[in-house]
């Protein structure tokens, strides 16, 4: 104990010099007690509130993620900050990526109260919004995890909450039996990452990617053990990225949940799971001499695998959440692309990506949740004759496809075009084969991606109905969402360079 006196005044100074670099999830951690009090002092009734506090909140946050790309500018430290005893790292792709999380669960829980399914639940939602306003603050904390322990715990945080959000409607077998089979699944991933995390401290003797000797002690191990600690780890890591072989929950998960925790659970883990690989694989690529595990070449072998799979898959369902599903499965492929290059521009298209990927998602099961809202449509067949009754949603549901598949003039295709160039950049200094192969197969799938999501489209206005249609009352509100979205899927179409010199 006296031993450790001594330190005690640097850790706290340490740990006081670090508060200005983790503000945003400060604000976080205060939003999310404030949510949750609200809602225990005002019960059943705090739900419309809890809403607008949590999406107010978001919306702050926000703005305090930016303001630290000003930090980093001022303190000179343009190249990242590492801070609380280097558990984390602030750098301005952690930025950027905060900030598209932030903006996509404002943008998810502000249309979640407007889907009848999820908003009939017995408790209200206002427990769901304390919830994902902690997700958030596990995701934020994936984005910049540095170290072994703060990239477990982070996962674990963002873990937990997925698994309530995801058993939410508990009185619904189906979304029960979801729950269930994420809770499993999940839990049998994050031990055997545990195991892989235990054998790379037994391998470095520490737990720190970058400061630590951890990668020259994992140098001198038999490379064949190091190769089957990194699997295990990357087994983790591939659970929230729902790549192959990692991505068996997805479609029952994603069909069981409630459809706005769908289009939470298909973009904003997905997000943060980017961000925390890359940090990962940092320190391995740019280690002088690495030799012990070639991550470019497993993560394209994986990434064209991922495509394949996720999109053959996807043109063979029947249900449309299930096939927005193995979509989204599809697209971690084709990000994985980006992620093999591993250089600045590669970096900046993937933060590109992700983003018009997550605001199309958002709007794709926004729209998902309209026509189950007003014709109790779940299936294709569902769909049918509905684009004239409801051509204001149909269109938008149009555009959003069209910006999913990746053609012109939606912000799809320019964020596919980034990755696709940085790529053949890549490709043109080494030769790789293996480039050539994951371009070609990015290619072949973006058309096979357009036979399934064609099917809506031609479902909406082509094909008749036997059954009257009987047009209810129209939510217009998830319409006035799916406008903003579609209004902003073609100004980044027109005009990417909007997003991407922020970038």
């Amino acid at each position: 104990m006296h031993d450790l006196l001594p330190t005690l005044p640097g850790a706290i100074n340490e740990a006081l010099g670090s508060i200005a670099y983790f503000m945003p999830e400060i604000y976080l951690a205060i939003l999310f007690i404030l949510v949750l009090v609200t809602d225990l002092l005002f019960g059943r009734e705090s739900e419309k509130l809890c809403r607008i506090i949590a999406c107010a909140g978001l919306l702050l946050i926000a703005r305090q993620d930016y303001r630290q790309i000003e930090l980093l500018f001022v303190s000179g430290q343009v190249n990242g900050h590492f801070f609380f005893t280097e558990m984390l790292l602030l750098t301005h792709t952690a930025i950027d990526f905060k900030l598209i999380i932030d903006v996509l669960a404002f943008a998810v829980l502000l249309y979640s109260g407007w889907d009848n399914k999820l908003s009939s639940h017995p408790k209200g939602l206002s427990d769901l919004y304390s919830i994902a306003v902690g997700s958030v603050f596990g995701l934020h904390l994936m984005t910049m995890a540095v170290n072994l322990l703060s990239i477990y715990l982070s996962i674990e945080m963002v873990s937990i909450a997925s698994y309530l959000m995801v058993a939410y409607r508990s009185e619904n077998a189906f979304s029960a039996e979801a729950g269930l089979k994420y809770v499993l699944f999940g839990a049998a991933c994050s031990a055997i990452m545990l195991y892989g995390i235990s054998l790379l401290y037994g391998f470095g003797g520490s737990l720190n990617l970058f400061t630590g000797n951890l990668v020259y002690g994992m140098m001198q191990v038999n490379p064949a053990a190091v190769s089957v600690a990194l699997f295990l780890v990357l087994i983790g890591v591939g659970f929230k990225l729902s790549f192959v072989p990692m991505h068996f929950w997805v479609p029952d998960v994603y069909e069981g949940a409630p459809t706005p925790v769908t289009a939470w659970l298909s973009t904003l883990p997905k997000i943060a799971g980017f961000a925390l690989l890359l940090n990962f694989l940092k320190p391995f690529i740019y280690f002088p001499n690495w030799t012990a595990f070639d991550f470019r070449f497993y993560l394209a072998i994986i990434g064209t695998i991922t495509m394949i799979a996720g999109n053959f898959a996807a043109v063979m369902q029947k249900n449309v959440k299930r096939m927005l599903a193995y979509s989204s499965i599809g697209h971690t492929g084709f990000a994985l692309m980006a992620v093999v290059t591993y250089l600045p521009a590669s970096l900046s298209a993937l933060s590109f990506y992700l983003a018009i990927y997550g605001l199309a998602n958002v709007g794709a099961l926004a729209l998902a949740s309209y026509f189950a809202n007003v014709a109790q449509a779940e299936n294709l067949d569902g769909y049918r004759g509905l684009g004239l009754k409801y051509p204001a949603a149909s269109v938008c549901f149009v555009i959003v496809l069209v910006s999913l598949t990746g053609l012109p003039i939606t912000a799809g295709f320019n964020a596919k075009l980034l990755v696709f160039s940085a790529t053949y950049g890549f490709y043109q200094a080494n030769h790789n084969p293996l480039l050539l192969t994951l371009m070609i197969t990015g290619a072949l799938a973006t058309v096979v991606s357009l036979f399934y999501y064609i099917k809506i489209p031609l479902n909406l206005f082509l094909r008749k109905t036997k059954d009257a249609i009987i047009v209810t009352e129209k939510p217009y509100k998830i319409v006035f969402f799916s406008i903003v979205v579609c209004v902003l899927i073609i100004l980044l179409g027109l005009w990417p360079g909007l997003l991407i010199n922020k970038m």
